[in-house]
């Protein structure tokens, strides 16, 4: 029974990956997650907004205007809410991967171009197998084009690819107009993976204390199908990896992932759930699952229900949709 599979050019045991979490905030929440079976972890992102309260550069901002406004200076946390700073995340990095089999993949988290980008190196020069950018971005300004949006993107990706020689995945958020589009366009830039998708958490509003605040969800697999959907239509379209992030909880969600064409399944809201186990839980059906079926690798399924065949992908979603509305009665 072979489990191996590919991403980022690196050669994993499974295709189950540890995506980013208060998990990877400790090594020895990444020893438990490596125990229980995880091929890979992407550690707890490192934020644009730490690394510019590092240089003394966020109080500038922070500061700048605020006379006018007096909660302007609110909308950022203090630094102590941070989990790591920029030297222990990197100490951490350097940790996991003297005391880890499996490939550390560093995570950035930002959504403008600058300094921050350069840190990347010091991510690969700490240990790190890889980088995973999450572009944490929402375009609330209404002159802003979509286009433009797009271009902030690939302008981070330029940045961090010329500064790294180890592997640069991009994760997205599913909301471009041309999604496909987009993909192919980082792509050809040499993003090494794309990873469908981040989750644009949605705030909330406090009654009692008419204040806006953060409201954190975790996933579920119900939100599995739009990762299915695009991860069909792109693969064989792209060179980069594909991976699923979002809604996998169960063995058939990573097998239909994998059956639509992704390398790897991320998780993150299935572990905090249930603890690292359920990685071992999922490896374990996973293995039955081909045996009773008489598959022998997960390559042999990878893209099996993709749309690669499908000669108009378009036409194929149309009648998709219909044959969905028709089917309820």
């Amino acid at each position: 029974m072979n489990l191996k599979t590919t991403y980022l050019g690196l050669q994993l045991k499974n295709p189950l990956v540890a995506s980013s979490s208060p998990i990877s905030h400790t090594l020895e929440g990444m020893k438990k997650l490596e125990d229980a079976g995880a091929a890979a972890i992407v550690m707890y992102s490192l934020f644009e907004e730490q690394l510019l309260l590092e240089a003394g550069e966020l109080n500038r901002h922070l500061t700048q205007g605020s006379e006018s406004f007096a909660e302007a200076i609110t909308y950022f946390p203090e630094a102590e809410h941070y989990n790591l700073g920029p030297e222990e995340y990197l100490e951490l990095i350097g940790r996991a991967k003297n005391a880890l089999d499996i490939p550390v993949i560093a995570s950035l988290n930002g959504s403008s171009l600058g300094g921050w980008t350069r840190f990347a190196k010091n991510m690969e020069e700490a240990g790190a197998d890889a980088i995973e950018l999450n572009v944490y971005y929402v375009a609330t300004d209404p002159t802003i084009s979509g286009s433009a949006v797009e271009d902030r993107y690939l302008e981070v990706l330029r940045a961090v690819k010329r500064t790294v020689h180890i592997p640069v995945a991009m994760k997205l958020s599913p909301y471009f107009s041309s999604m496909a589009g987009m993909a192919r366009r980082l792509d050809a830039e040499g993003a090494d993976g794309l990873v469908l998708f981040n989750r644009f958490y949605q705030p909330d509003i406090d009654l009692e204390s008419l204040e806006v605040v953060p409201n954190v969800v975790l996933s579920t697999s119900d939100e599995l199908r739009l990762r299915l959907r695009w991860i069909a239509i792109l693969y064989g379209h792209v060179r980069a990896s594909l991976a699923g992030s979002g809604g996998i909880h169960t063995v058939n969600d990573v097998l239909k992932m994998l059956m639509a064409g992704a390398n790897v399944t991320m998780m993150a809201s299935a572990l905090l759930k249930h603890g690292a186990g359920r990685i071992t839980d999922i490896l374990t059906g996973l293995e039955q699952w081909m045996v009773e079926r008489e598959y022998v690798s997960v390559n042999q399924m990878q893209g099996s229900m993709s749309q690669k065949s499908v000669a108009d992908p378009a036409a194929f979603e149309r009648a998709n949709y219909m044959k969905s509305l028709q089917s309820y009665r």
